[in-house]
């Protein structure tokens, strides 16, 4: 393998390796088994978009731009905490369960959904922060930085299918409704910390 795709492969894979807002929705409709398909490819297809402008240059401008971040970080706190706050009223209510082999809980719309993933990924500083400005910053001393950025996206869409496919090998857990609160409790709490950490910066 090409010393340049590998190392793009390896950065992209461990910035977006952990459980974040992105990661923990994608894995939450994994489980539900309903429209993962658009959704790893919108997040995927996000990351590419990202990775490309970090590699062209672009997260220089937004290091220029002193406006960008605070805006990008309190509007991204505020849907976090919104988020959260319906994670953990979820968890309270209880009574949601993945149904046994045909039989699943109710679908939701696309769009929606797919609203929901879009700000999820665009309202998040921290992609800027880490794919644009950190990624597109080590690309430019990379010998070959398009090859360091076709790692980075591959390693992107390795990792949103894994995730999304994936999180059916879990489906008989959260066959109980006692998991899927345990499930939301986590995501409430964890879009409440990405949001106090983004305010607290």
């Amino acid at each position: 393998m090409h010393p340049s795709l590998l190392s793009g492969f390896v950065l992209g894979f461990s910035l977006i390796l952990a459980i974040g807002a992105q990661n923990a929705f994608v894995l939450r409709q994994g489980l539900r088994r309903q429209h993962v398909l658009p959704i790893v490819l919108t997040c995927a297809a996000s990351d590419a978009l990202l990775i490309a402008a970090g590699v062209l240059g672009f997260g220089t401008l937004a290091v220029q731009l002193p406006w960008f971040e605070p805006v990008m970080r309190f509007g991204g706190a505020a849907f976090l905490l919104w988020y959260g706050t319906r994670s953990l009223i979820a968890a309270w209510k209880g009574g949601e369960a993945l149904l046994s082999e045909e039989g699943e809980t109710a679908e939701r719309a696309l769009w929606p959904v797919l609203a929901t993933v879009l700000a999820l990924t665009w309202l998040n500083p921290h992609v800027y922060l880490d794919t644009v400005v950190l990624l597109g910053s080590i690309s430019s001393q990379d010998p070959d930085p398009l090859v360091f950025g076709i790692g980075a996206v591959i390693a992107s869409f390795t990792f949103f299918f894994s995730l999304g496919y994936g999180a059916s090998l879990l489906a008989p857990v959260f066959a109980r409704p006692r998991a899927w609160q345990v499930l939301d409790v986590i995501v409430g709490l964890t879009m409440w910390a990405i949001a106090a950490k983004l305010v607290l910066l």
